[in-house]
């Protein structure tokens, strides 16, 4: 079974989306689908994926999908999971390889997202990892950005100060 088998990426992504561990193995292992199919709609597995579900990230990870995909308007995964403060699925995709300085369309990297958001835990984990000098397409910084919104607390964050662990 390949990559572009009809209705393939429809199941695979399915799966994903249901956040069905067992299915999404079943699938990958003995339906032999590839982790990368795209789904009707030109999206993987790992783009529609139920973000809460870091175990379903890490099964299509081992199998070999990119952690780095980009949708129509430059989205990776790194950005949803930013974006919506999954912090566990995140730290799952960059230890596969995500690169949390890609820019989407708008020229935000995920820890813009995650600013916007206001995503504390996700905003101290990517602080280490994440190009502060980048500016997004309105031309901020993570750092300006979080100013302007008026949470000083992430400004804390990004300049240093304070440092948000995350619950186990």
């Amino acid at each position: 079974m390949g990559l572009q088998e009809a209705g393939a990426g429809d199941r695979l992504s399915g799966a994903a989306a249901r956040g069905d561990v067992h299915e999404l193995r079943r699938l990958l292992h003995h339906e032999l689908l590839h982790p990368d199919a795209l789904n009707r709609f030109g999206q993987t597995a790992l783009q529609v994926m139920m973000f809460g579900s870091p175990a379903i990230a890490l099964e299509l990870l081992k199998q070999g999908a990119s952690p780095n995909v980009q949708d129509a308007w430059g989205t990776t995964p790194a950005h949803d999971a930013a974006r919506t403060g999954f912090l566990d699925t995140l730290k799952v995709l960059v230890d596969h390889g995500a690169d949390v300085n890609t820019p989407d369309g708008r020229g935000a990297l995920p820890i813009h997202l995650a600013v916007r958001e206001g995503h504390r835990a996700v905003v101290s984990f990517l602080v280490a990892e994440s190009d502060l000098q980048h500016r997004d397409a309105g031309g901020l910084t993570p750092l300006e950005l979080a100013r302007g919104r008026g949470a000083q607390d992430l400004v804390d964050i990004l300049e240093g100060r304070r440092v948000v662990v995350a619950p186990l």
